[in-house]
């Protein structure tokens, strides 16, 4: 072990040194990375498959959707749209400034060390990359140690693919990530729990490094009471869909649980249980398509919930277990006590807990009693309470009428705040996650603003103040002798 650890400190040592030359700011550098990285994805996409099948038992079109298709589409974004982000922006000077000109200059941090997720071990570990590629800096990946398919094939491909002497995986688990928070870095991105975040935030503060924290937290779905048949079949199928079907709901943007009308409970539950029978057929644990639970000891924290007698004598749907298998069928409960561990904790896993509210305003007070979400969804066509959610509630993201969406547009910033994370990315918000932008102004040697300096006197405090209330008028005054002191 001790062996590994001075080679980790030496390949840190070997990037830095890399990232001095200045390769990877070049253009041409970043671009053959980005593409060598989508080549990564096209060509090995059955390993990937097979990898997160073998991991989490996920499908492979539910692999496609949420990791492989989305790390396709941005790094397609990336390539389209590198140039622009790399260039120089012109920076908008006061009209007093004569012969004088700024500009905005994107550069790369230098060593950035990603660790990543196994929820998501494929999409989680390449996404923050991409930004990290596109920004020019040298970096390490440390993918998680849950998903050991998954990191093994990172560790195998992408030194193939990509340049090793600026991208490097370390693989290992809390010992190696430990040594790897103990190094000095310009950025750290961490994916994952609120508890291992405060450990990477707490070692982050020896080398003051900044961080961007991606963690999660119980994210809601508000459903309002809806008339519409229509609308309310298309609100339990996005419920049920993107409930328990990212990754057996083990995901950080998936709904954690349900405020509804109490009036509008029953109806809804039964809609939900037509929706999972519909999507996961009578027997999910036949049908391939619910992933399973990622080890023993989740596994065995979710059967823990579930055998609490308070919490048994709320489910009203589902509710079977294989331990072997590590599978747990989706379950819905009603009315769970507040002060169980299903609503203190964030579930993780295919269990969904309604909870009824009198009115359906309720809902924002009891969200707002709780820690900052990742994301807040809700389900309503009522106007102005939609924007009581917006203004009233605070949360990483806010969804109206569907859930998990944000996630795949690359318009949209991704990420928490509060208890639930820290910092932004996809997109182009990636590229900027891992850039630091250098104000840079020019100045002339032909003129000045002589009244900025010493010896101080009334005329020079009239002139400062109009240059700073941007009064051009004031200022000919002035220098004329036709404005008096103050």
């Amino acid at each position: 072990m001790e062996e590994k650890k001075k080679g980790i400190e030496k390949e840190i040592e070997e990037l830095r040194v890399y990232f001095k030359s200045g390769k990877t700011k070049e253009a041409a550098w970043r671009m053959s990375q980005l593409k060598a990285l989508l080549s990564l994805i096209r060509e090995r996409e059955s390993d990937f498959f097979k990898a997160l099948h073998q991991d989490l038992g996920k499908h492979h079109v539910e692999s496609f959707r949420d990791e492989i298709g989305t790390v396709t589409k941005s790094l397609i974004i990336a390539i389209k749209g590198l140039k622009g982000w790399m260039s120089s922006k012109n920076a908008k000077l006061p009209a007093l400034a004569l012969l004088t000109s700024a500009e905005v200059v994107p550069q790369p941090l230098g060593l950035v060390l990603v660790i990543s997720s196994w929820n998501f071990p494929i999409g989680l570990s390449l996404e923050p990359l991409i930004g990290a590629i596109s920004a020019g800096n040298t970096m390490v990946l440390k993918p998680s140690e849950l998903a050991p398919a998954c990191s093994a094939l990172l560790a195998k491909t992408i030194p193939v693919y990509l340049d090793s002497q600026a991208i490097k995986v370390i693989q290992g688990g809390p010992v190696i990530g430990e040594k790897l928070l103990q190094q000095k870095w310009d950025k750290i991105f961490f994916t994952g729990s609120a508890r291992v975040g405060r450990m990477v935030m707490t070692a982050a503060v020896n080398h003051l490094t900044p961080v961007i924290l991606e963690m999660g937290g119980k994210c809601p779905a508000i459903v309002d009471t809806l008339t519409s048949s229509l609308d309310k079949g298309v609100a339990a199928n996005r419920i049920i869909g993107t409930k328990f079907g990212p990754c057996a709901g083990q995901a950080c943007i998936a709904i954690d649980y349900a405020l509804v009308e109490k009036r509008f409970v029953r109806t809804l539950i039964n809609l939900m249980k037509e929706k999972v029978k519909e999507m996961f057929g009578d027997d999910p644990k036949a049908t391939n398509d619910v992933a399973r639970i990622v080890s023993k000891e989740h596994f065995l924290r979710l059967k823990r919930i579930l055998t609490d007698p308070r919490i048994q004598s709320t489910i009203v749907y589902g509710g079977s277990m294989d331990e072997e298998k590590l599978f747990i069928e989706p379950t819905i409960l009603v009315d769970p006590p507040l002060d169980s561990e299903i609503m203190t904790d964030e579930v993780f896993g295919p269990l969904l807990p309604i909870i009824t509210v009198k009115e359906i305003e309720e809902s924002i007070d009891f969200i707002n009693a709780r820690p900052k979400p990742l994301a807040i969804y809700a389900f309503s066509k009522n106007k102005t309470f939609r924007r009581k959610v917006l203004s009233e509630t605070s949360s990483g993201s806010l969804v109206f009428n569907d859930a998990i969406v944000q996630y795949a547009a690359d318009t949209l910033p991704f990420g928490g705040i509060g208890d639930s994370g820290m910092g932004k990315y996809h997109g182009k918000y990636s590229f900027d996650a891992f850039t630091h932008y250098k104000a840079v102004a020019y100045r002339s040697f032909l003129t000045d603003f002589w009244f900025r300096f010493p010896p101080w006197n009334n005329y020079k405090l009239m002139l400062l103040e109009a240059a700073y209330n941007l009064n051009y008028i004031a200022i000919v005054l002035i220098v004329l002798g036709l404005k008096r002191s103050r």
